[in-house]
């Protein structure tokens, strides 16, 4: 497993895939106490950073704005509903 400080470093799906790694060990219920305990640390924060950057990406989505005479006017800031 990945050091925590790394995991900034991780693109979404390497972090994606590394949570779904923890949960699945987590949900076996192979893992001792203590290592689940950490497992779940981990997941955390990898569930933290792949929320920060859908948000970021969220962000980033423009929606086209049409003039009265339907044609593209320029791009607005995607709307979250």
């Amino acid at each position: 497993m990945v050091e925590e400080a790394d995991f900034s470093q991780l693109s979404f799906e390497e972090a994606l895939r590394r949570l779904e790694t923890i949960v699945g060990r987590l949900e076996s219920g192979d893992a001792a106490l203590d290592e689940a305990i950490g497992l779940y640390a981990q997941g955390d924060k990898l569930r933290a950073q792949c929320e920060a950057r859908l948000a970021a990406a969220q962000a980033r989505i423009e929606k086209i704005s049409v003039g009265g005479d339907g044609r593209p006017a320029g791009t607005m800031p995607f709307d979250v509903d």
